[in-house]
């Protein structure tokens, strides 16, 4: 490990910062000194503005990813070099707003029961029934089930926060189901990993990846599913069953209103409450709609 990267690595863990977010910029500060072929403490605010536009320009990364370079660029000038750093200079892209990906509630049925093992077919009935976003998924432990009250305990979701969610029936009676399928009980993880999930180690971030895609492909759903689309359709299909966008947000995590508010342009019963007003007009020659 090198001076730099040591005290790099000391700054984020005063600071607390997760591991994921720790590992993920100590990377991309690597991969900013890998392109220079240069100690980073010798590149300055010419050498950033270049390679921020060669992020956009030749790898194509979308605003967010970019966004997520200059964060680890900016805290390592800051916070590890003392050095000034100045948004005019190296400002963070706008961000491109793109309605997510939806499912009906009949496409999730057809993916779920198109789910190639029963492992599979778990994965993606928790992902749908609690919110969860997929590293939460991942580092479950039998310990948040809790049948008693009937809510998922989800601990240091994004933000470090921990909150609950609602145990559906059906899924408590599917976590039993897979529980007496595990060939090696574990005694922390709901889903273990290695290949036969007997692992003392929680399963991958890639394997619900794969049920998605797997089940997508099986039930010849053409849109691109991935575990976070299954959180969308679950906080889109609560509000089209009348859940209030409050209560939405606490189930999600969400730290701010105006993250839930997206689903509002998703629930066909927010966007079918208003008639077009092209249905007003007394056209010449207008057809009447087939029933």
């Amino acid at each position: 490990m090198t001076h730099l990267r040591k005290i790099m690595l000391e700054e984020l863990q005063r600071r607390h910062y997760s591991e994921a977010t720790t590992q993920r910029y100590l990377r991309l500060v690597e991969r900013f000194a890998q392109h220079f072929r240069c100690s980073p403490d010798r590149l300055g605010p010419r050498h950033i503005r270049a390679y921020q536009a060669q992020l956009f320009t030749v790898e194509k990364l979308s605003p967010g990813s970019v966004t997520n370079h200059l964060c680890a660029l900016r805290f390592f000038y800051i916070q590890t070099l003392k050095r000034p750093w100045s948004i005019a200079d190296t400002p963070y892209p706008k961000k491109r707003y793109r309605l997510p990906t939806i499912l009906s509630q009949e496409e999730v049925a057809q993916l779920i029961d198109a789910a190639s093992t029963p492992f599979y077919r778990t994965v993606l009935m928790t992902l749908y029934a609690t919110g969860v976003r997929n590293a939460e998924l991942t580092r479950l432990k039998v310990s948040d089930i809790d049948s008693q009250r009937m809510v998922v305990h989800i601990q240091g979701g994004k933000g470090r926060q921990d909150r609950d969610v609602m145990l559906s029936p059906v899924l408590l009676v599917e976590l039993r189901a897979h529980w007496r399928r595990l060939r090696r009980k574990s005694s922390v993880w709901l889903f273990p990993g290695n290949r036969w999930h007997s692992g003392d180690h929680p399963v991958d971030t890639k394997t619900p990846y794969r049920a998605c895609a797997d089940a997508a492909r099986r039930a010849g759903i053409k849109k691109r599913v991935y575990p976070h689309v299954l959180r969308h359709c679950f906080a889109t299909h609560l509000l089209e069953a009348g859940a209030d966008l409050h209560t939405i947000q606490i189930l999600l995590g969400h730290h701010d209103l105006k993250e839930t508010a997206l689903y509002l342009h998703l629930s066909q019963r927010h966007l079918h409450a208003t008639a077009s007003p092209l249905d007003t007009l007394l056209l010449k020659g207008r057809s009447e709609p087939e029933e």
